[in-house]
């Protein structure tokens, strides 16, 4: 189960993410809290900022990608994580200053998510140069393990901390949880990284949508990702406005129903560090229509405690679910193309969140905030069932079969291996 952290390399990375993905999720929960707390609990409010942060990724993904098939990740990935510190100081001084409005939050919001636009495919990708092609599932579900290890934590303290210190105290503290993925990615190896024998000078994004569109064994399932990541994972939306409005919940009881759902994607991600290879379609397909079916339950749930027992059964299908799409695609793209392909995946994954969040924040506005969840599980179930029936009309597999593994990597210290300085 804990096979990859043996590599020196990525117990380094590990350890640097639990803090700042912690810090990262406290973040979270504290400008959610205060978005509802300058507009007056604002459904629509609610759903723009989310907007402005996840905007980027739709915009950018793809350019970042490439990036990342042609720079050093490593050096990416600092500087990226130092940019985040300081948006996320900035704002926490505003905030404590007694200075901050909306449109602060909403700029702040951008910068953040200009930066995870570079981040995201890249630390993705950076995952199979830390441990090799063999061990990458158990990387990825390890990393999705110590993700969700966070975010249980991280919501818990957040909600706490606002009531005692406020937002902006928590803030700060998530500028400073950057500094240890810094810290972790400074110490690396880098001679004992798995590169490709070299980096193309020029990484076209067209080359890799090319690569995904003429293999239907990553259309299929990143298709899938688009629908359910643009209407099915909106929580950062859907449950706050849940616990406050629907269930009147103060800023304690909202990190735990937040927790709730962590500590189920928590089991999931540690179920799938024991998956070896690449996960066939049926069960991406399978894990898809569960998550819609949880997800729709517990936008009905009546009661608080309901509600955070369906959220944790929603939890682990949604990770159970991303984890497959993720080492379906992972595993199946070409490495020199894999940046690229990761950034699709982020871009159809997560950058589709804005259109999902202005919809739902209107049907929330208008319907209710149990609206949100209904039609995002509704929307995940029949995606689910429409990409069951593309799969059994088209009965295609990937030309290479499900068995594929890119032999590309090199051990470290191969000759014509790039190398970055330390």
């Amino acid at each position: 189960m804990f096979q990859s952290l043996t590599v020196r390399n990525f117990r380094l990375f590990a350890a640097g993410q639990i803090v700042s993905v912690g810090g990262t999720w406290m973040m979270v929960v504290a400008q959610d809290w205060l978005v509802l707390s300058l507009t007056g609990d604002s459904a629509s409010a609610l759903g723009v900022i989310t907007a402005l942060q996840f905007a980027p990724l739709l915009l950018f993904t793809l350019h970042a990608g490439g990036l990342a098939d042609r720079r050093d990740k490593r050096r990416l990935l600092i500087g990226a994580n130092l940019a985040s510190c300081a948006l996320a100081a900035l704002l926490g001084v505003l905030v404590l200053a007694g200075a901050v409005r909306l449109w602060h939050v909403g700029l702040f919001a951008l910068g953040l998510g200009l930066v995870n636009a570079v981040e995201v495919p890249a630390r993705m990708s950076f995952v199979s140069e830390l441990v090799g092609t063999d061990l990458l599932p158990n990387a990825s579900a390890l990393s999705a393990a110590y993700f969700n290890c966070a975010r249980v934590l991280g919501p818990a303290v957040a909600g706490l901390l606002i009531g005692w210190c406020g937002t902006g105290t928590v803030m700060l503290l998530n500028a400073v949880s950057y500094l240890a993925t810094v810290t972790g990615l400074w110490l690396m190896r880098p001679a004992e990284l798995h590169r490709t024998a070299h980096r193309p000078r020029r990484a076209r994004v067209t080359d890799g949508i090319r690569h995904v569109v003429a293999r239907p064994d990553l259309l299929l399932p990143m298709a899938l990702a688009a629908v359910i990541g643009m209407l099915g994972f909106n929580f950062q939306l859907t449950l706050p406005l849940l616990a406050k409005t629907v269930f009147h919940a103060d800023a304690a009881a909202f990190g735990l129903l937040t927790t709730a759902m962590a500590a189920g994607s928590l089991g999931a991600a540690f179920a799938t560090t024991l998956r070896r290879g690449r996960p066939p379609l049926r069960r991406v397909i399978g894990t898809a229509a569960a998550f819609g079916v949880l997800e729709f339950l517990a936008g009905l749930a009546p009661t608080y405690t309901t509600a955070g027992l369906m959220l944790f059964l929603t939890g682990f299908a949604s990770v159970y679910f991303a984890q497959a799409t993720n080492h379906r695609i992972q595993l199946g793209a070409d490495p020199a193309y894999r940046g690229r392909v990761l950034a699709l995946y982020t871009l159809v994954f997560q950058g589709t969140t804005p259109l999902g969040a202005l919809l739902l924040g209107a049907l929330s506005e208008s319907l209710g905030a149990r609206s949100g969840l209904l039609a995002g599980g509704a929307a995940s179930l029949l995606a689910a069932l429409a990409a069951l029936v593309a799969h059994r009309v088209t009965g295609r597999r990937s030309p290479a079969g499900d068995a594929w593994h890119p032999p590309l990597d090199r051990p470290a210290g191969a000759p014509g291996r790039d190398r970055a300085a330390p």
